[in-house]
């Protein structure tokens, strides 16, 4: 999955009252050159004010994914933050959703991708955060 097309469709079945759980987030894909990814999100984290009010950044692939997800929230208002409480996500699949019927987004499938994408799990090695558990 791409991340940013998975996120439109979690957030949007979110707000519309849909209990949201995203599994598989170490395998979700950003589109691009590896070194251009890499440098944007070791950018993005560097860019910082008063280092106890910025914005804080987990490097872990699926709270980047549950972060992506609340940017495209309306978080800071009650149906927001609602929506956002009924939103999971989870490094490989858990035991009691290995029964259950997975559904993908239509438009968010990685197969028509040049070979130019990355995997989160390798943006978060290489900004230092460490995969648990997860599929093997």
């Amino acid at each position: 999955m791409i991340l940013g097309r998975l996120a439109s469709a979690a957030a949007k079945a979110a707000l519309l009252g849909d209990e949201v759980k995203v599994v598989n987030c170490d395998k979700v894909v950003i589109s691009g050159q590896k070194k251009n990814v890499f440098a944007h999100e070791k950018e993005r984290r560097e860019r910082k004010g008063y280092p106890l009010k910025s914005a804080k950044f987990s490097r872990l692939p699926d709270r980047m994914v549950r972060r992506t997800i609340r940017g495209m929230l309306p978080w800071k208002i009650a149906r927001g933050k609602e929506a956002f409480k009924r939103v999971m996500c989870y490094i490989g699949i858990p035991d009691e959703y290995k029964s259950q019927k997975m559904m993908q987004p239509v438009n968010a499938s990685s197969d028509k991708l040049p070979s130019k994408y990355v995997q989160l799990s390798e943006v978060s090695k290489n900004l230092g955060g460490k995969v648990f558990g997860g599929s093997k």
